[in-house]
C-alpha cells in the first residue's frame, strides 16, 4: 500500500485501489480521492452504485463479441449497415475508437485478443469459432483485418487470412495510416477512418 503519512485508513485504502488504474500514479489517485470526499455524499453513493452494477449491466455482444447492453449491441442492431463488410478487431474498445471515425458502415467481429503463444493466447482461446460460423453463413464478402501493427497483430491477420483462404470471402488489411507498433485504443479518430479508407487487399506472401 503506498504510504502517505497521517492519511487514514479508508481513504488510503481508496488511494490504494484507484492507483491501480492505468495511467493513474499515487498522487493522481489521492487528488481523486480527495475530490470524491470533497463531493456531496449522494453523489458519491451514485457513483459507487454505477461502479457496483457495471459488470451486472454490462455484456457482450452475442453475435459479434462487441459490448453489449443487451443480447446484441447498438452496431449489429442497425439494419442500415452492410453485413457482407466485417472489420474483424482485437478488443471491444476497438470497436469504439473506429466507430468515433464515423466513416465505416459495415459490422465488427471481436476476437477478444490476438494470437500470443508467449500468453498462452492460441486459436482456441479466441472468439474464432463464431467467426468461422458468420463465414460460412455466405453473407460476409469482404472481411477488413484491424489487427494491430505489432508483431502478435501482424501473426493474427496473416492466420485469419490463411483460415478463410479457401472461402469466397476477400480479405483486406487496414492501411498503414495505423504506425508500427501502434494500438488502436491510442489513435485518433482521422487516422483510424484514414486507415479503413485506404484498406488495401491481403497479399499471401510465401515463407
Amino acid at each position: 500500500m503506498h504510504h502517505f503519512p497521517g492519511m487514514p485508513l479508508p481513504l488510503a485504502q481508496l488511494v490504494e485501489q484507484l492507483s491501480g488504474l492505468p495511467g493513474i500514479g499515487p498522487k493522481t489517485a489521492m487528488r481523486l480521492s480527495l475530490n470524491l470526499l470533497s463531493k456531496p455524499e449522494e453523489e458519491v453513493k451514485q457513483l459507487a452504485g454505477t461502479l457496483a452494477g457495471l459488470h451486472q449491466a454490462m455484456g457482450f455482444c452475442s453475435r459479434c463479441g462487441s459490448f453489449a447492453e443487451h443480447q446484441h449491441c447498438t452496431v449489429c442492431d442497425q439494419v442500415r449497415r452492410d453485413g457482407s463488410v466485417v472489420c474483424v478487431v482485437e478488443h471491444p474498445v476497438d470497436v469504439l475508437m473506429l466507430e468515433r471515425g464515423q466513416g465505416f458502415s459495415g459490422h465488427y467481429h471481436v476476437l477478444h485478443g490476438r494470437l500470443s503463444p508467449v500468453d498462452g493466447m492460441g486459436a482456441e482461446q479466441l472468439n474464432f469459432a463464431a467467426l468461422d460460423k458468420r463465414v460460412e453463413s455466405g453473407v460476409i464478402q469482404e472481411l477488413i483485418l484491424a489487427t494491430s501493427a505489432t508483431v502478435d497483430g501482424e501473426a493474427t491477420a496473416h492466420f485469419i487470412a490463411r483460415r478463410y483462404s479457401t472461402s469466397d470471402v476477400k480479405v483486406s488489411r487496414i492501411a498503414r495510416g495505423v504506425p508500427e507498433g501502434g494500438e488502436l485504443e491510442y489513435l485518433d479518430e482521422y487516422t483510424l477512418a484514414r486507415a479503413l479508407d485506404q484498406r488495401v487487399l491481403w497479399e499471401q506472401t510465401s515463407v
